[in-house]
């Protein structure tokens, strides 16, 4: 046996010492050394140098000449192997092994942050590739060296032959990782079926845990089916799956450590992506949260965040909190990029290959292939746009000029518009029961219990969270949107005044408080706001009946999003880091009336009562825009602070 071994690694190594002699130069003359590895290496494994079948592992220790001669391969594929061929290696020696394919440009939700406002015009059926051309081009590709392929959209997992795309990709030699990328939809239906077929890796878009956010940033209902999905993967053993959310300043950024706090539980990578440009997103370096400050948020909540090391040419910094299950990753494509690594190439659904995401530049596989080109001709285009990468792209500034396709023509990741209208924080709505999560139970422990039993989220519909607090057997107490109850404000004395107004300066202008030298207090503010909107609009609210559609929740919204921008609204107020925003909106069947309570917290030097009372006023601006086709005799009433606590001159309470 031990001669066997011998005499294969020499016959080895002379075939190999031919392929890695001097060639002529130029992609038609290189042929991969990954491929005839695998063939000798393969027949080396089946049988000993007399062709019979090995059966069990000589237990004859090799000799000398042996363990030096495979001591020689060792060294030797270290130096010369590779699993990808001169097509797939630019000019900076990065090897392409990995190859996102666009199933179709179609999505079942119409995300504001995906699609330019104007909408995306499709390429004709006619235009995109068949499934035959996606194995086909897969194949050429896996031949070459691609042991990873992940299929992405659109919404991939709503074309009808998925499953059997996945189940002929597994039958490729050579491929280790079919991965799909999706907004999760559809993926408690179909994941059985796909792992079956051959599915090895997940990546579920969300960028919310709030229903109503999401419902309102998609345009479509389907939070439950999302965290079905995710449920569905971890329970079919997929570990980890990874969550991707896009963090943008304004939108989701407030949601960062309740992300982070599913990892306790939960075997998930959560992933959070720097906002990137793109034709249509209307991108905008303000609405971007760096990975340092993304990275700077979860260590002040959880300093023993621990950095893992780094797999070679992941897009990831990967970091994990010692205990939780699982881990948080950044993917810093804007301000750390990772091009020196980047090992990954696209082919678009209608058949373009893009080397670079963030590049305009794509030729058309399609055309070549349906023209009749053979695999030489088809790899010789393949190399040289290869060879034509560039090192790195052009920078986020240069990137947000530059002309490329909408999100959803590449598909990568949910992409976000700039300044969406009316966006809550996790604390405006919380019909998981998460508020406090930052002060108390972790998320991810209630979201384990909400799974259990059926093993499907329990959170009602909208229509039934209308009426979560409501006693049907009383006409006086008023419905409640908000899962907790209502604690009436008490009295405590009248907060002592100042005599000047300290926003004038000495010449009598306008001026901002210096509060620079005031300390860092835990800072909590309350206030309300009345709107009577008359029988016939009320009774429009109260059965979502309004042609423009939920006036409640989207006037909760407006008021959460106002108290987080009141410092852009009421010029010399002070920026304020809130930690917490609530409004709340109750239905008042006597007087046909909207009462809204907002409250706000933070930690600083000022006061936070001008973000609740912001919070209120704008939500009950949001009622009256919504009822006013209505009813114009519409009256705002009594915005007023309740109380204030945490200020140098005593605590406000009113009557």
């Amino acid at each position: 046996m031990t001669q066997g071994v011998e005499s294969g690694a020499r016959v080895l190594r002379n075939r190999l010492l031919q392929r890695v002699s001097p060639r002529p130069t130029g992609f038609m003359a290189a042929q991969p050394v990954s491929r005839m590895l695998r063939q000798v290496l393969r027949s080396s494994v089946r049988s000993c140098s007399s062709g019979a079948p090995v059966t069990q592992p000589d237990p004859v220790e090799p000799s000398r000449s042996a363990r030096e001669e495979m001591s020689w391969w060792r060294r030797f594929l270290r130096e010369h192997s590779a699993p990808f061929s001169a097509f797939l290696t630019d000019g900076f020696g990065r090897r392409h092994n990995y190859l996102r394919i666009s199933l179709t440009e179609k999505c079942n939700l119409r995300c504001q942050y995906c699609m330019p406002e104007e909408g995306v015009p499709l390429t004709p059926k006619a235009d995109l590739l068949t499934t035959q051309e996606i194995l086909t081009l897969a194949r050429l590709f896996v031949k070459e060296g691609v042991d990873k392929i992940r299929l992405t959209g659109g919404e991939p997992l709503i074309r009808p032959d998925v499953v059997d795309i996945v189940a002929q990709l597994h039958q490729l030699e050579g491929l280790r990782t079919i991965g799909v990328t999706t907004n999760g939809i559809n993926l408690a239906r179909l994941l059985p079926q796909l792992q079956k077929a051959g599915l090895s890796a997940i990546n579920i878009s969300l960028d919310t845990l709030v229903p109503a956010k999401f419902e309102f940033i998609v345009r479509r209902k389907g939070f439950h089916k999302v965290m079905e999905g995710i449920h569905k993967a971890i329970e079919l053993g997929y570990s980890p799956v990874k969550v991707n959310c896009v963090v943008m300043r304004g939108l989701n950024e407030d949601e960062l450590l309740d992300f982070v706090a599913l990892t306790e539980g939960l075997p998930l990578d959560v992933r959070f992506i720097e906002y990137m440009p793109f034709d249509g997103n209307k991108w905008n370096f303000k609405k971007m949260v760096s990975y340092k400050e993304m990275l700077d948020t979860v260590r002040q909540r959880w300093p023993e965040l621990e950095k893992l090391p780094e797999e070679e040419s992941s897009t990831a910094k990967a970091f994990k909190i010692p205990g939780f299950r699982g881990q948080v990753s950044f993917i810093t494509s804007m301000s750390e990029h990772f091009c020196g690594a980047c090992n990954r190439l696209r082919i678009t659904a209608d058949g373009n290959l893009k080397v670079c995401l963030f590049g305009n530049s794509e030729v058309s596989l399609r055309d070549h292939l349906r023209a009749g080109a053979s695999e030489e001709e088809l790899l010789a285009i393949i190399g040289a746009a290869v060879g034509r990468k560039k090192q790195q792209h052009a920078g986020m500034f240069n990137i947000s000029q530059m002309k490329n396709r909408p999100m959803i023509l590449i598909a990568l990741v949910t992409m976000l518009q700039d300044s969406p209208p009316a966006i809550p924080s996790i604390s405006s709505w919380d019909p998981l029961g998460v508020q406090g999560l930052r002060h108390g139970v972790s998320f991810s422990n209630q979201m384990v219990t909400l799974w259990k039993g059926d093993r499907v989220l329990r959170t009602p519909p909208l229509a039934q969270r209308r009426h979560y607090c409501s006693r049907p057997d009383s006409d006086t107490n008023p419905k409640c949107l908000s899962p907790t109850s209502r604690v009436p404000a008490t009295c405590s004395g009248s907060l002592p005044t100042s005599d000047q107004l300290t926003h004038l300066d000495a010449e009598g202008r306008a001026a901002m408080v210096d509060v620079g030298s005031k300390p860092d207090t835990e800072r909590v503010a309350v206030a309300s706001a009345m709107v009577l909107l008359g029988p016939v609009a009320f009774k429009l609210v109260q059965e979502n009946q309004l042609k423009k559609g939920d006036a409640l929740g989207v006037a909760q919204l407006a008021g959460v999003q106002a108290a987080k921008l009141t410092s852009q609204l009421i010029p010399l107020c002070h920026h304020v880091a809130l930690s917490h925003v609530q409004v709340r909106l109750e239905l008042d069947r006597a007087r046909h009336a909207v009462l809204i309570r907002a409250s706000c917290r933070a930690r600083g030097p000022t006061g936070v009562e001008m973000e609740a009372l912001t919070a209120a006023a704008v939500a009950a601006l949001t009622l009256y825009d919504m009822c006013k086709a209505v009813s114009r005799d519409i009256v705002l009433a009594e915005i007023k602070l309740i109380s204030k606590t945490g200020g140098q001159r005593g605590d406000f309470h009113r009557t």
